[in-house]
């Protein structure tokens, strides 16, 4: 039973299940931190959100490759998963705090492109630098 479960074909099927959990967990957390619906914005065309979310899914999927390569456990990959999400949430308020004459989400939400680029890169960046550091 030991040889199914190591399995190449299960591990990945297991890996990618946890991570699509996860994702599917995470784009919650970030649908109640921001001042806006990200899915009926971009059921409208919202560009600016639909880059914006682009970059946490990207963000997020690009720390769980890097947490998938370093682990061999399910659960440690987990926990670093969860933890370059939280770093990457610290970074949304940041961003946010970061920039006193506008409001992000609101300029988001209003469309402005440039927002959501910067937004996107952001995340995309910084799941880079945290997969990095992940050990």
């Amino acid at each position: 039973m030991e040889e199914f479960w190591q399995h190449p074909l299960i591990e990945t099927a297991g890996y990618y299940s946890v991570v699509v959990l996860c994702m599917i967990l995470f784009l919650a957390v970030f649908e109640m931190v921001t001042k806006y619906n990200n899915w009926d914005e971009i059921k409208n065309g919202n560009i600016s959100v639909a880059m914006a979310t682009g970059g946490k899914i990207f963000g997020m999927a690009n720390i769980f490759r890097h947490s998938i390569e370093q682990h061999n456990t399910l659960i440690s990959m987990m926990g670093w998963g969860i933890y370059g999400f939280v770093l990457l949430l610290i970074a949304y308020f940041m961003f946010e705090f970061l920039t006193p004459r506008f409001r992000v989400d609101d300029e988001i939400r209003k469309g402005n492109k440039a927002v959501g680029f910067i937004s996107m890169v952001i995340s995309i960046g910084l799941s880079f630098v945290i997969g990095a550091s992940i050990t």
